[in-house]
C-alpha cells in the first residue's frame, strides 16, 4: 500500500518539474508558484494517505493476533485462538450395526427364564438375537489450553443410556514427560489403544474385550525417548475386572492397580522393510478383593457384579463363561501382555497375548444358622470365605490378525486414507481392505474343580456353595472359545466406512453332561471327548455389518 502511494507522489512531482520550463517560458511566475504549491499539497496528501494505509495494515496484523480462527474440515469443527495455544474441537463417532446369528446362544445355560431370545428347554440356552443396534454413538469435545494442556470429554449414547467414556486432561511438559489424569484407556493393551473408529474388525479380540482393562480412573506418566523410538507409560489406577470399564464414581476399597508398558519402534523413520515394526510388553498388578460387606450367596444377581470377577464374551458379545455366584476375587491379580505389530505397504499384522493370574475364593454366605457369617450390629451377614478355598487361577487369550489393502494404500495402526474417495461422478471407489483374524481364550481347568481337585457337582448356576463345588460349573460355562473372523472393509473416504465380518466360534464344554459324567471321579481336566463327560456348547456362527462415520 505504501509503495503505491509513494509511486503516485513521485509521478506528480515529476510532472510538476517537467512542466516548469513550459510555465517559465510563458513568463508566468504566479502560475509557476501556484503549481509548485499544488504539487507540495498533493505530495503531503499522498504521505497522509500512505500513513493511513500503514495504520490499516498494522491494525489488521494486530487483529490477526487476537481474532479466533474458525476451523471446519474432515477431522472436525472447532475454534482456535490466534496464537494456536487454546482450542476447542467438536467431533464424533457413529457406528450402526446389523448382527445376524445362524447359530449361537446369548448367555450361559439356564441363566434365566426371563431373558430375551428363544429358550431351548432341552439345552437350557437362549438363542442369540438377530438385531440392529447402535454400537457407538459418541460425540466428543477435545482441545488445548495454554498450548500445553490437552483435554478430552467423550460421551456414549448407545445402549439406551448416557455414560462418560473418556474424561481426562493431559499435561505435555516434554515429549519424554507427559501426565494424564482422569478416566481413560490405561496404557496396557495394543489393540485397545487403537481408536474405536480405526479398529480393523467390528469387535476387538478376546485379549482386549475379556482380559486387559478397557477404561479406568487414575493417573499415568508417559512419554517418548530415544528419538521417539521407545515409548513408556506408568499408571496408578482404581483397577477394573478383566475387560472392565470403570464408572466415574468412587471405588469401594483402597486397593489400587499399577500399570506399566514399554513399546519400541527401533526402525521408525528408516527406509527399509522393518520401518513399520513395533513390539513391547505391558503389565498390571493389584490386590483385588470383592466388596466384603455384600453376602454374595444371599444377595441379588445385581449385587453379584461386585464380586471382583469378570464374565467372558465371544467376539459377537455373547456371554459364554461366568463364575459361580459363590466365587469372589480374594487376592493378587497380575496381568502380562506381550504385543507387536508390523506394517509394510498395504500389508499389516497385529499380534497380542494376555495372561491374568487371579486369586479367588468361595464365599461362605448363608444365614448364621446355616454356617454363614455372623450378623453385624446392623444385621448384615458379612462375606466370609470357605477355609482352604483360596486358589490362583490363570486365564489367557491371544490373537493374530492380518490385513491387506487391495487398492494399494499404506496400512497403518491408525485409519486409512483412500487414494480416491468413493464418488460415482468421478469414478472413485474408495479403499478396499481384506482382514483375517484368529483369536482364542482359555479358562484355567482348576476353575471347574473344588479345592481337592475334583470336578464340580453343581446342579445350578446359583446353587448354595459347598466344598464339593467349584468356582464355575463346566456344564454351564465353556472352558475355551476359539474364533475365526474374516472381514472386508470399504473405506468410502477418510471419515466413512462399511465393514462386513463373518465370525465362527467353537467352544469346549458348557453344554451339560453326557451319560458318562461323574462329578467325583471325572477326568482331571474336566473334558474327556472319548467319554463325552461334558458336552461342548454349539458353535456360534454370525454375520455382522457396520456403517461408520467418524470425524
Amino acid at each position: 500500500m505504501q509503495f503505491k502511494y509513494t509511486k503516485f507522489a513521485a509521478i506528480l512531482i515529476a510532472s510538476g518539474i517537467i512542466s516548469l520550463p513550459i510555465t517559465a517560458s510563458a513568463n508566468d511566475s504566479t502560475e509557476l508558484e501556484e503549481l509548485r504549491n499544488l504539487v507540495q499539497e498533493l505530495s503531503q496528501q499522498v504521505k497522509v494517505l500512505a500513513r493511513k494505509g500503514e495504520i490499516v495494515e498494522e491494525d489488521t496484523a494486530a487483529a490477526k493476533k487476537t481474532t479466533p480462527v474458525v476451523k471446519a474440515s474432515a477431522s472436525g469443527f472447532g475454534l482456535e485462538s490466534a496464537d494456536g495455544k487454546n482450542s476447542i474441537k467438536l467431533g464424533g463417532l457413529v457406528q450402526y450395526d446389523y448382527r445376524s446369528f445362524d447359530s449361537g446362544a446369548n448367555d450361559v445355560r439356564n441363566r434365566s427364564d426371563a431373558r430375551a431370545g428363544t429358550l431351548d428347554a432341552v439345552t437350557g440356552f437362549h438363542d442369540a438375537n438377530d438385531t440392529w443396534l447402535a454400537r457407538r454413538l459418541r460425540p466428543n469435545i477435545q482441545g488445548t489450553l495454554f498450548g500445553k494442556y490437552d483435554y478430552r470429554f467423550q460421551e456414549e449414547f448407545a445402549g439406551g443410556s448416557a455414560s462418560v467414556v473418556d474424561a481426562y486432561i493431559d499435561g505435555r511438559f516434554d515429549p519424554a514427560f507427559k501426565v494424564r489424569v482422569g478416566k481413560y484407556k490405561p496404557f496396557v493393551g495394543l489393540e485397545r489403544l487403537q481408536a474405536g473408529g480405526d479398529i480393523k474388525f467390528i469387535e476387538r479380540s478376546y485379549v482386549s474385550n475379556n482380559i486387559l482393562p478397557n477404561r479406568d480412573q487414575g493417573i499415568s506418566v508417559y512419554g517418548d525417548v530415544l528419538d521417539s523410538k521407545l515409548s513408556y507409560a506408568l499408571g496408578f489406577n482404581n483397577g477394573v475386572v478383566d475387560g472392565g470399564n470403570a464408572s466415574t464414581g468412587s471405588e469401594f476399597d483402597s486397593d489400587k492397580e499399577y500399570t506399566a508398558r514399554l513399546f519400541a519402534t527401533p526402525f521408525k523413520d528408516e527406509t527399509n522393510a522393518l520401518a513399520g515394526l513395533g513390539f513391547g510388553i505391558a503389565a498390571t498388578y493389584t490386590n483385588a478383593t470383592a466388596e466384603k460387606n455384600l453376602n454374595f450367596t444371599d444377595t441379588t444377581a445385581a449385587d453379584g457384579t461386585r464380586n471382583g470377577l469378570p464374565s467372558y464374551v465371544t467376539n459377537g458379545q455373547q456371554t459364554f463363561f461366568r463364575y459361580s455366584s459363590a466365587a469372589i476375587a480374594d487376592g493378587k491379580r497380575l496381568r502380562v501382555a506381550p504385543q507387536a505389530y508390523y506394517y509394510n505397504g498395504p500389508f499389516g499384522v497385529i499380534a497380542e497375548y494376555a495372561r491374568v493370574s487371579q486369586e479367588v475364593s468361595l464365599a461362605g454366605g448363608g444365614s448364621p444358622a446355616a454356617g454363614g457369617a455372623a450378623a453385624t450390629a446392623l444385621g448384615t451377614a458379612q462375606t466370609t470365605t470357605l477355609a482352604g478355598s483360596n486358589k490362583t487361577l490363570n486365564n489367557n487369550a491371544w490373537q493374530i490378525a492380518a490385513t491387506y489393502l487391495l487398492t494399494g494404500e499404506d496400512s497403518s495402526f491408525k485409519g486409512v486414507k483412500p487414494k480416491n474417495d468413493f464418488d460415482f461422478d468421478k469414478g472413485g471407489w474408495g479403499a478396499w481392505e481384506l482382514a483375517l483374524r484368529y483369536s482364542e481364550l482359555s479358562v484355567d481347568s482348576d476353575t471347574f474343580k473344588n479345592q481337592s481337585g475334583q470336578l464340580a457337582g453343581q446342579t445350578g448356576a446359583d446353587a448354595t456353595p459347598t466344598l464339593a463345588q467349584a468356582y464355575a460349573d463346566p456344564t454351564f460355562s465353556a472352558k475355551k472359545a476359539k474364533t475365526w473372523t474374516a472381514g472386508v472393509n470399504w473405506y468410502l473416504n477418510s471419515n466413512a466406512k462399511i465393514v462386513l465380518n463373518y465370525e465362527q466360534t467353537a467352544f469346549e464344554g458348557g453344554a451339560g453332561t453326557g451319560p458318562a459324567y461323574n462329578a467325583v471321579t471325572g477326568a482331571s481336566n474336566g473334558y474327556n471327548a472319548s467319554t463325552n463327560k461334558v458336552k461342548d456348547r454349539e458353535d456360534e456362527r454370525a454375520l455382522f455389518a457396520r456403517f461408520q462415520v467418524a470425524f
